[in-house]
């Protein structure tokens, strides 16, 4: 298939995606599946959910009947079966509502079945300076550890209009081209895939931006935290530290939100699963900024991390290891900044404050 037939059915994608979505928002309401609104949503009307539908229909119709000649058989019902249970479980959810853990069932069978049946595993790790090992038994209970927390982060992020939406589809176009141009995927397919589903978001994304007239819904932002969990997987079969490190940069937004929301519970001692009003999106409202802003300026952040993540393939060994102590510091002055672990939890900050007071007092006298 030639790079321009591709191209084309990409934008065909898109375009079947903002096509499918005000029939889908019918949908939502025919079926009742709405957003109420209450005190940790942000909006002020019933909002209509179950906008993945449109995202997966649009998606699944371009990888098995328009691209269906670039795709592997086995791996692409195998990912199909397991796309369909976490579609089901969201649905389910969007309408009736289910417990955390009833989510968290959903999204493990979704990962058995991939693994079994669409060979979407963690096989080998390759650590440096020590070497490479297979991961036997273990592989089964590491992969679905790596889908089960990239689904989630995605889920916990879908807090404003076009947030998920938009990073996720930044996100993806980074996995994308690192997969085209610098890891070695002999298979080209996985990168087609995953530019599918950007087209898929992309269409979606002008209905669900501010002000949003469909919500992506726990089907949308469930099944887009899962395929980018196991499109990171294809390229990390024979995990490196490059190879875990990149995924792990490129959702520098989902993944920080999440590790701090744990944090800020545990210390906090709440649940891990308590909802607050402490989120990333919430904290850059709360010190100011608009809804549109706040999303914005999140899109910022990604695409910083999306660059950062590129400089990963182009860099020595001890290149990338500063790489990520310098993103990692940068990070966590950035959080503190916000409060993001909570009021007065800066303890970097507050490190740096005493060493440059210490200094400066030594040098006035």
């Amino acid at each position: 298939m030639l790079k321009l037939e591709i191209i084309v059915c990409l934008f065909a994608t898109l375009i079947i995606s903002a096509v499918l979505t005000p029939f889908i928002r019918k949908l939502a309401f025919r079926w009742g599946a709405l957003d109420d609104p209450n005190k940790r949503r942000m909006n002020k009307i019933p909002m209509p959910t179950l906008g993945g539908l449109a995202i997966f229909a649009s998606y699944t119709f371009s990888t098995t009947i328009l691209l269906r000649k670039q795709m592997p058989t086995h791996q692409l019902y195998g990912m199909l079966a397991g796309e369909a249970i976490i579609i089901l479980t969201g649905v389910i959810d969007d309408i009736w509502v289910l417990k955390p853990r009833q989510k968290v069932l959903g999204i493990s069978l979704a990962s058995i079945v991939v693994f079994f049946l669409g060979s979407v595993q963690m096989n080998t790790v390759t650590l440096p300076f020590i070497g490479t090992f297979g991961l036997g038994w273990f592989s089964l209970p590491i992969t679905w550890i790596w889908i089960l927390a990239i689904t989630n982060a995605v889920n916990l992020i879908d807090g404003l209009d076009g947030l998920a939406t938009g990073v996720s589809a930044i996100a993806l176009t980074t996995m994308g081209i690192t997969g085209m141009f610098f890891l070695n995927v002999g298979n080209t397919y996985v990168s087609i895939m995953i530019f599918a589903l950007v087209a898929s978001c992309l269409g979606f994304l002008p209905y669900n931006f501010f002000p949003a007239r469909i919500y992506l819904g726990d089907t949308g932002s469930l099944f887009i935290g899962f395929m980018i969990s196991i499109f990171s997987l294809n390229g990390l079969k024979n995990a490196t530290f490059i190879t875990v490190i990149i995924p792990v940069i490129i959702l520098g937004v989902p993944i920080t939100d999440t590790i701090y929301a744990i944090l800020r519970r545990l210390l906090n001692k709440q649940a891990i699963s308590h909802a607050d009003k402490k989120h990333l999106h919430h904290r850059l409202m709360q010190i100011g900024l608009t809804h549109r802003q706040t999303v914005l300026v999140i899109y910022g952040i990604a695409l910083i991390f999306s660059f950062i993540s590129l400089l990963y393939p182009i860099s020595t060994m001890w290149g990338s290891i500063l790489l990520t102590i310098a993103t990692l510091l940068g990070l966590e002055l950035f959080v503190e900044s916000i409060d993001l672990a909570g009021k007065g939890r800066q303890p970097l900050l507050n490190a740096i404050k005493k060493i440059v007071k210490e200094n400066t007092s030594k040098s006035n006298h």
